[in-house]
């Protein structure tokens, strides 16, 4: 570089180089589904609780200084939400998957815009649950401490269980098995340690059909009063069993590389009929076990749903163009684009106020 001293020279090339490697740990420049940069402004934001009942138990303590019997509340979802100031678009109910929390919605591993944020600045009002018995809707300690005080067996106790990182690196086809990693992969493997750290104990295996999230969704639905529900893996059918339970409030359903679609063989299809229907697959499905048989079955529910008086979609990124997304696609370095492509599709789909 002409007319640099030596040390300016240095300090240069070191700039240069840290610009380098921050665009490839970010995944490169700034894409077009990049909103603007600049503050964040909001109407509103909060927090509160959805659905619950309470229970009367003798077993909420084995410590001294806690009392054993009292009442407690159980199957509430924790709400929180932001209201941009220009609304003119339907509210949207974020729903995480197994294992996880409304964290998946937030901000990425590596630091990147989450969609909550996203799609506030797209004029979306946005709410972010935590499922039934997980994260901060509280979970019930008393078929634990009956067992521990002797007031029940062993084999009372319920299922409860964690995603060991690496089984479940094969389920986020992250890879086909742990530690590969699929070519063009889009999840930022960099930053992993943040996104395991993002895993919680999961109780839905303990729980009723449908998952006690069911029903408080219903009920927040109403009280939006015309909202779209996006779920992701093994909440993925919860927007359907919503559905099912009351049309109410429900404007659209996404379900984002849901565990399940409704069984059409099995299923009443009369609740789906002239509601828009979004279900969305990443990349490499064919190429997982898990998953392959879950996108057949998907496509079966979108075919019969259709043939049924509905307006389903099934939609594999690799076949719009868009490649390399893992099952986690919200926290993929290429998120936003998916993001963006979504909101086009809510706009036509399920408009808001002109």
């Amino acid at each position: 570089m002409p007319g640099l001293s030596v040390p300016a020279l240095v300090r240069a090339r070191r700039m240069a180089g840290a610009l380098v490697a921050a665009m490839l740990i970010s995944g490169g420049p700034a894409r077009a589904a990049d909103p603007a940069p600049g503050p964040l402004t909001i109407a509103e934001q909060g927090s509160f609780f959805v659905g619950g009942r309470d229970i009367q138990s003798d077993t909420l303590s084995t410590l001294p200084a806690y009392a054993p019997s009292g009442t407690i509340s159980v199957d509430q979802i924790y709400v929180r939400y932001q209201i941009p100031v220009s609304s003119g678009r339907p509210p949207l109910v974020l729903i995480h998957g197994c294992c996880l929390t409304g964290k998946t919605w937030e901000t990425t591993p590596d630091g990147r815009m989450g969609w909550d944020e996203f799609f506030v600045r797209r004029g979306f009002p946005t709410y972010v649950i935590d499922q039934a018995w997980r994260g901060r809707s509280a979970a019930s300690p008393s078929q634990i401490n009956a067992v521990k005080t002797g007031r029940a067996e062993p084999n009372t106790l319920p299922p409860v269980f964690s995603a060991g990182r690496e089984p479940a690196w094969a389920i986020f086809r992250f890879g086909p098995e742990y530690p590969k990693v699929f070519p063009g992969m889009q999840f930022p493997l960099e930053a992993q340690g943040e996104f395991w750290k993002q895993m919680v104990p999961d109780w839905s295996a303990a729980l009723p059909v449908p998952n006690p999230t069911v029903p408080a969704l219903s009920d927040l639905a109403k009280r939006l009063k015309g909202a779209v529900l996006v779920s992701h893996s093994q909440s993925g059918i919860y927007p359907f069993q919503t559905a099912a339970l009351d049309r109410t409030g429900i404007r659209a359903l996404v379900a984002i590389e849901p565990a399940a679609c409704p069984d059409p063989a099995k299923d009443d299809l009369a609740p789906y009929r002239d509601l828009p229907i979004l279900v969305l697959f990443g990349d490499y499905v064919d190429a997982s076990s898990r998953w392959a048989p879950r996108l057949k079955q998907c496509r079966s529910f979108v075919a019969a749903a259709n043939a049924a008086g509905g307006k389903a979609e099934l939609i594999l990124l690799p076949e719009i163009g868009i490649h390399g997304n893992s099952h986690m696609l919200m926290q993929d370095k290429n998120s936003l684009d998916i993001a963006d492509w979504l909101a086009g599709w809510i706009d036509k789909r399920a408009p808001g106020k002109s």
